[in-house]
């Protein structure tokens, strides 16, 4: 398999698991919601939820294609990088494999400062559901933020994709949102059943994620000292 179609895959896959982690799954129905009861219709929850989707992906693809192309247009940081990217992606997927089987927790505090804000810009109806889109996709959690900066940015990088990687992260974290929409517009019941198959799915997806994370970072980390000791 060529290693683009590789990459490609992963970004998306990568973006899936992003949006239905536990953090981000709440925080997506959590702005559903608050659109949902605003805009009424189920016609408009629907254009809300992609509205809310096209928020997210923007956002991804414009702050990891900003961050990737300014790594690789300083020529220096490009010749370093190009250096060790292959050296330190071992390490850093066994450092996200660890995040993601919660080996080692991490909790970070939160002042619910994002729903509050929320809760203002949802009353904005459907271009409110954008600019929540915009505003919970910069609202990182550990699971997320490993995601994002430890999986999605080195591949990038790698890749010399500052523009297709990102965008297929943000198409991901976007595809789990339009099934939230859906439900909604169908009703609570839908909903209710929607979180509890996906939280089971999710600690399941999430493990041998985190498993596979681990098993390749090895790999790699030992190849790469295979190589050196050779």
């Amino acid at each position: 398999m060529p290693a683009w179609i590789l990459a490609a895959a992963s970004s998306l896959w990568f973006g899936i698991l992003t949006s239905i982690s536990p953090c981000p799954l709440a925080t997506n129905i959590t702005a559903m919601s608050f659109v949902g009861r605003r805009v009424g219709s189920p016609k408009k929850v629907l254009l809300a939820g992609v509205l809310y989707t096209l928020g997210r992906c923007l956002t991804y693809l414009a702050l990891g294609s900003l961050l990737v192309a300014s790594l690789l247009s300083a020529p220096r940081v490009s010749l370093v990088l190009q250096k060790t990217m292959n050296k330190a992606l071992g390490p850093i997927l066994i450092a996200v494999g660890i995040l993601l089987l919660e080996i080692i927790p991490i909790h970070l505090p939160s002042s619910g400062f994002a729903q509050r804000v929320g809760e203002r810009i949802a009353k904005w109806g459907l271009f409110g559901a954008f600019l929540l889109g915009v505003l919970f996709a910069l609202t990182f959690c550990p699971v997320s933020a490993a995601l994002f900066f430890g999986s999605l940015l080195p591949l990038a990088i790698e890749q010399h994709s500052p523009v297709l990687l990102p965008a297929l992260y943000g198409i991901g974290t976007g595809v789990p949102v339009l099934g939230f929409a859906i439900a909604i517009a169908l009703g609570a019941q839908s909903l209710g059943k929607v979180f509890g198959r996906l939280t089971k799915v999710e600690r399941w997806v999430r493990r041998i994620t985190g498993a596979v994370f681990i098993g390749v970072g090895i790999y790699l980390t030992l190849l790469h000292l295979v190589r050196v000791w050779g």
